[in-house]
């Protein structure tokens, strides 16, 4: 009985617990994150894409939300499925048709993101340019140089509600990284070194982003 009691009794903390990460409204500013943390976690992130790994991706995903955008921890997981869905959609497409089943997830995201932000901004917009560069980037071929740079800017610029020239830095140093990423692929495959460069651009990107939000 009395182990029986303590089971029920640690279910109901357990099941408050996620409610009230779920339910109680937070604000936090989106703008304030450790810009090595999260570069650190987008290059594990990337990894985890490529090699197909789903299940560390979300994981990776949840601590990403928890240090980029402050999330509780349960909150983070749902902005992980969503996003990590997204991702995982969109790789499997072939077409624009195709790419465009991932943003009613995105949507979602940034739903969630912008109901904890202090400063607003367009969720459907939101969804929409991170969609937009996803697929810029994936028919790159098709696309003049700096089309990249640029889909990258809008979207980031967005979400902090800043004009995109502000967040060039950040957009040239993350394309820079997925065109090493990109070109070695086509090679034979991503070295240890080049992932090492990579990192060092995202960590570079990242930074110069956290400068151009934070500009008083």
């Amino acid at each position: 009985m009395k182990l029986r009691k303590i089971l029920l009794i640690s279910f109901i903390l357990f099941m408050a617990w996620i409610t009230i990460d779920l339910r109680i409204p937070i604000k936090t500013d989106i703008r304030q994150f450790d810009p090595k943390v999260v570069a650190h976690l987008d290059t594990e992130m990337w990894r985890s894409y490529y090699d197909r790994k789903p299940l560390k991706l979300f994981f990776q995903l949840g601590a990403l939300m928890r240090k980029q955008f402050h999330a509780p921890f349960w909150r983070s997981q749902i902005m992980s499925y969503q996003a990590a869905k997204a991702a995982f959609v969109f790789k499997d497409g072939k077409q624009r048709n195709d790419y465009k089943k991932a943003l009613p997830y995105l949507h979602k995201y940034y739903t969630i993101i912008n109901k904890m932000s202090t400063t607003s901004f367009d969720v459907q917009k939101a969804a929409e340019l991170e969609l937009e560069w996803w697929i810029v980037h994936r028919q790159r071929a098709q696309h003049q140089g700096g089309d990249l740079e640029q889909a990258l800017a809008e979207s980031a610029a967005v979400i902090y509600n800043i004009s995109p020239t502000q967040v060039n830095e950040y957009a040239q140093f993350r394309a820079n990284a997925m065109d090493i990423r990109d070109s070695e692929q086509e090679k034979d495959g991503v070295s240890e070194e080049e992932w090492q460069q990579i990192a060092d651009l995202l960590n570079q990107s990242w930074q110069a982003l956290y400068n151009s939000v934070n500009v008083r």
